[in-house]
């Protein structure tokens, strides 16, 4: 059977083009779809050392909310660009990593579903149950026929499966590394979410993220994101990357971090701006004008590079002594859970 093709998907074979020998290029697994074939890539570019810091952007998890794959891949041709002639850059990639899964469920970017080809939703796949859970959202084994469908109990979707196996074997092992999620679909702004999505509950790496946020405020005091809990908005069964911190917890060692982030892009804005997105299959996800479409591409760059500085200099946020740690996380518990 014959590679199905789309736009997204087409698009990303025009880049791995244009990256040529500059990047590894793997076809992690292939989905099968009826009579069609979908694959998920993983793209890499820079250090090949184990002690490399990594940084992954992963889109795609939701078929509805292509907006987080397209901009994925507008970085990706902004890069493949940079590699022609910005020694700075270059410079970055000698010592650091980029991953990117653009497509994590392209069942669902093809066919514009929340779901896989079966149904499932792969932010509720997960061996994690959620705390006191009762909103069909939060996940449910009920049917695949309503939304928010966990799937099977004790089986994870080739997708859900695919997408933690590449980040075990890209992430686990550096230093530091963060993963990037990028999502549409909830409130009038911008997100920066962090664990736990299944329980109120302050999670290990809180210093920590607490010390990146307050470097995003000191560098960029205009930036447009809340930083939060995923779960001071709601909480939810078989959360991917609950699932993943808590296997990594049990294997890293003291010396290291990883922080795993979903961009949640706030697609309401662009439904207040323009009521007829209702009318549309993706326009509560999805910014239907093509300026709008533009102005997404390139608006969240800034915040791709601050990340990927603060992995080749982690010493100011993840290099705390016991006592920042403890007044760090006070002063997290403060904002985010009192």
């Amino acid at each position: 059977m014959a590679t199905t093709k789309f736009p997204e998907l087409e698009q990303l074979g025009r880049i791995i083009d244009c990256l040529g020998d500059r990047a590894q290029v793997q076809v992690l697994t292939t989905v099968s779809y009826k009579d069609m074939q979908f694959p998920i890539h993983c793209i890499t570019l820079g250090s090949k050392q184990a002690d490399a810091p990594v940084l992954a952007f992963i889109g795609g998890v939701h078929g509805l909310e292509k907006i987080g794959s397209e901009v994925i891949l507008s970085y990706l041709e902004t890069l493949s660009q940079l590699l022609d002639w910005d020694d700075e850059f270059l410079a970055r990639l000698e010592k650091s990593r980029l991953v990117f899964i653009p497509l994590v469920n392209p069942v669902g970017v093809y066919l514009g579903t929340r779901s896989n080809g079966n149904c499932v939703d792969l932010m509720r796949n997960a061996p994690i149950e959620g705390e006191g859970l009762t909103k069909l959202y939060s996940g449910h084994r009920i049917s695949p026929v309503l939304p928010w469908y966990r799937g099977l109990e004790g089986t994870m979707e080739l997708e859900a499966q695919t997408l933690c196996d590449a980040v075990k074997q890209q992430l686990f092992k550096a230093p530091v590394s963060i993963a990037l999620d990028l999502h549409s679909g909830f409130g009038i702004k911008d997100r920066l979410w962090f664990p736990y999505a299944s329980r109120m509950t302050p999670f290990a790496n809180l210093p920590e993220v607490f010390a990146l946020k307050t470097l995003l405020d000191r560098c960029y005091k205009h930036h447009i994101y809340k930083v939060e809990p995923v779960s001071n908005e709601y909480v939810i069964n078989g959360d991917l990357w609950d699932y993943l911190y808590d296997e990594y917890l049990a294997q890293k060692s003291p010396e290291q971090v990883f922080l795993p982030l979903t961009l949640e892009m706030g697609s309401w804005l662009w439904l207040r701006k323009n009521p007829t997105h209702l009318f549309s299959r993706h326009g509560l996800f999805h910014p239907l004008l093509p300026h709008r479409q533009q102005r997404i591409y390139r608006r969240h760059f800034m915040l791709f590079d601050f990340l990927h500085r603060s992995l080749l200099n982690p010493q100011p946020w993840t290099g705390l002594t016991e006592q920042q740690r403890i007044s760090n996380f006070n002063s997290a518990k403060a904002i985010w859970y009192d």
